[in-house]
C-alpha cells in the first residue's frame, strides 16, 4: 500500500506552516526535513505526506486529477479538518457532506493549489 506521497510547492515555508497546522489536527508531526522537503506522519509504519520543491529546479505545478485523501474517524473530524484548511488559506473544492452510500467527504486545496480530501466511512 501507500508509504508516502509528495506534493510540490514553490514556497516551502508557507507550505510547512499550512501542513504543520492541518496535519497536526490528525496527530501528525514532521519526521523528515531537508532544504527542499518536509514530510509528516502520525507514527512508525503510518503513511507520510511531504511537500517539496521540485528536484529539477522548475516550478511546482498542480497535477490535474491528482489528489491526496486523508482518512479521518468521523464526519465531525471531516468538518474540523475542512474548516482548518480554509482558515489556513486553503480554498473550497466541495463542502463536507455525504457523497454516496456511506462515503462522507470534504474537498479543499492547499495554498499551492494541490487538491486534498478529508473523508470517513459512516454507518449505513
Amino acid at each position: 500500500m501507500i508509504g508516502y506521497v509528495t506534493i510540490g510547492t514553490n514556497d516551502l515555508e508557507r507550505a510547512a506552516k499550512f501542513y504543520d497546522a492541518l496535519l497536526g489536527e490528525l496527530g501528525a508531526k514532521r519526521f523528515m526535513e531537508m532544504d527542499r522537503l518536509i514530510a509528516w506522519s502520525s507514527g512508525d509504519g503510518s503513511p507520510g505526506i511531504g511537500v517539496c520543491k521540485p528536484y529539477d529546479g522548475k516550478q511546482a505545478c498542480v497535477g490535474n486529477g491528482s489528489m491526496v485523501a486523508l482518512a479521518v474517524g468521523s464526519p465531525e473530524k471531516v468538518q474540523q479538518l475542512y474548516e482548518k484548511a480554509l482558515e489556513l488559506g486553503g480554498t473550497d473544492e466541495g463542502a463536507p457532506g455525504l457523497r454516496f452510500g456511506t462515503f462522507y467527504a470534504a474537498y479543499f486545496r492547499d495554498p499551492d493549489g494541490n487538491k486534498l480530501n478529508a473523508f470517513c466511512m459512516t454507518e449505513s
